[in-house]
C-alpha cells in the first residue's frame, strides 16, 4: 500500500513552505472559485483514461462543488456519485496521527518517548543503540522496514493480501526481520513505512485500553459528524460505495478488489470515508477543532523525503509543491490501496480544498495519473 503520486508531479519543484493553520473561508455569491465546467471535464478525462469511476468534492471561494464521472460498479453499471464511500488508504495516517497527538496533548504519550516505554520489546533499537521514538514513527524517520514490501514479494501478492489475516504483531514482526535501511533519526534519512503506523495504532490501543476503531470514532468521527467514515472490522465496504478495481499485469479482465481483508492495512490504511467527510476532517484539523495550535504546528513541521523536492512530510501529513507550480505547497495526504486512489488537499491559505477518489490505483497507468493531476490543479491552483 505504498502511496503513489501523480507521475508528473515528481518532476515539478518549487519552494516548499509549511501550510498555514487557516480555516476555509466562507464563500460569497460574488466570489470566484475553480472553473466548474473545467472540473467536470477533468473528472471525465480520468475516466477516459480507463479508470472506472471518479468522484470529487471541491470547496473554495465560489462555494461547494460535487462531481462524479463513470461507474461505481462495472457489473451492475451503477453510476458513481459524489457521496459514495471508498477506501481512503493512507489518508488513514492523518487520522491515526491526530489521535496520537491528542494523547500527547493529554500527557499520556510524549512525542520523543522511546516507543519501548509503551510497547516493550516490539521493535528493536538501531544498530547504534538509538531507540525508535513516537515522533520518528509519525514522520517516517524510524528506519523500520515496510511490511507491505514483504507482502509484495509473495506470489500473486494483491490477491494473497486480499484474503489474508494478520495480527498487528505479525505485521510488525514481518517487517523487523528485514534489513534496516538506516538507524532511528539518522540525519538526512527518510523512508515511508506502513509499519510505523501499525506500531502507532498499537500505541493508541495500549494507551487508551480501547480499539483503534473505537478511538477514531470517539475522538474524530462522532465529534465532527462524519457520517460516512468508519474503520470496518469486516472485509466489506459499508453503505453505497465505489467498487475498487485493478487490471493486473498479464490479465485482460478487470478484477474487483472491493472486499479486502481488514487486517492487511490495519493502522496505515484501513479507513472508509467520503469526499465530504475528508474535507470536513482536514478543515477541522486546520481550524483548531482537533488539536492545540502547538501540536498542529508539530504536525506541519515538514521534512524532505525520498520522493523528490516537491513532496515533504510532517507528522501524518504531507505537502506537495508540484500540483500548483509557483504557488505555495498544498497540504493533506494521498491514499492508495488495491482498487482505490485518494487525494485530499487544501491550499496553504485554506481557501481551496479538494478530495478526489478513484476506483482504480496501482495499474491505472501514467495517462490516468496525469488526468488526476489535472483535476487537482483545476481545483487548487490560481494560475
Amino acid at each position: 500500500m505504498r502511496r503513489r503520486t501523480v507521475a508528473v508531479s515528481a518532476l515539478l519543484a518549487a519552494a516548499a513552505l509549511a501550510p498555514a493553520a487557516v480555516p476555509a473561508v466562507a464563500a460569497t455569491p460574488a466570489a470566484r472559485g475553480a472553473d466548474r465546467a473545467g472540473l467536470q471535464r477533468a473528472l471525465d478525462g480520468v475516466v477516459a483514461e480507463g479508470v472506472p469511476g471518479a468522484i470529487a468534492e471541491v470547496r473554495d471561494e465560489g462555494g461547494v462543488w460535487r462531481g462524479s464521472s463513470g461507474v461505481a460498479d462495472l457489473a451492475a453499471g451503477r453510476r458513481a456519485q459524489a457521496g459514495d464511500r471508498f477506501r481512503a488508504g493512507s489518508v488513514t495516517k492523518s487520522f491515526v496521527a491526530t489521535v496520537v497527538l491528542q494523547l500527547v496533548a493529554e500527557g499520556e504519550v510524549g512525542l520523543d518517548d522511546p516507543i519501548g516505554r509503551h510497547l516493550p520489546g516490539l521493535v528493536p533499537d538501531g544498530s547504534n543503540g538509538a531507540p525508535v521514538t513516537v515522533r520518528q514513527l509519525l514522520d517516517h524517520t524510524s528506519g523500520l522496514p515496510n511490511y507491505t514490501d514483504v507482502l509484495l514479494r509473495k506470489p500473486d501478492p494483491i490477491r494473497a493480501a486480499q484474503h489474508s489475516h494478520h495480527t498487528p504483531r505479525e505485521l510488525v514482526d514481518m517487517a523487523v526481520k528485514e534489513p534496516r535501511a538506516f538507524n532511528p533519526g539518522e540525519p538526512g534519512k527518510w523512508a515511508y513505512s506502513n509499519t510505523n503506523y501499525v506500531v502507532l495504532a498499537m500505541l493508541i490501543e495500549k494507551s487508551t485500553g480501547h480499539t483503534l476503531p473505537q478511538e477514531i470514532d470517539r475522538r474524530i468521527v462522532r465529534p465532527l459528524h462524519l457520517t460516512g467514515t468508519s474503520v470496518p472490522s469486516s472485509s466489506h465496504v459499508p453503505g453505497r460505495h465505489l467498487n475498487g478495481y485493478e487490471r493486473l499485469p498479464g490479465e485482460t479482465a478487470t478484477t474487483d478488489f472491493t472486499d479486502f481483508s481488514p487486517t492487511a492495512f490495519w493502522g496505515p490504511g484501513n479507513i472508509v470515508s467520503t469526499t465530504a467527510d475528508l474535507n470536513r476532517f482536514y478543515r477541522a484539523l486546520s481550524g483548531g477543532k482537533l488539536l492545540p495550535s502547538r501540536l498542529w504546528r508539530e504536525m506541519n513541521t515538514l521534512h524532505d523525503t525520498d520522493r523528490g523536492e516537491s513532496r515533504k512530510y510532517g507528522l501524518g501529513m504531507e505537502s506537495n509543491s508540484g500540483y500548483c507550480p509557483g504557488e505555495k505547497p498544498v497540504w493533506g495526504h494521498t491514499g492508495s490501496v488495491p482498487g482505490y486512489n485518494t487525494f485530499s488537499f487544501t491550499t496553504a491559505d485554506g481557501r481551496r480544498q479538494i478530495t478526489l477518489a478513484l476506483n482504480m490505483d496501482t495499474f491505472k497507468g501514467p495517462k490516468a495519473d496525469a488526468a488526476a493531476l489535472k483535476v487537482l490543479s483545476t481545483a487548487l491552483c490560481r494560475k
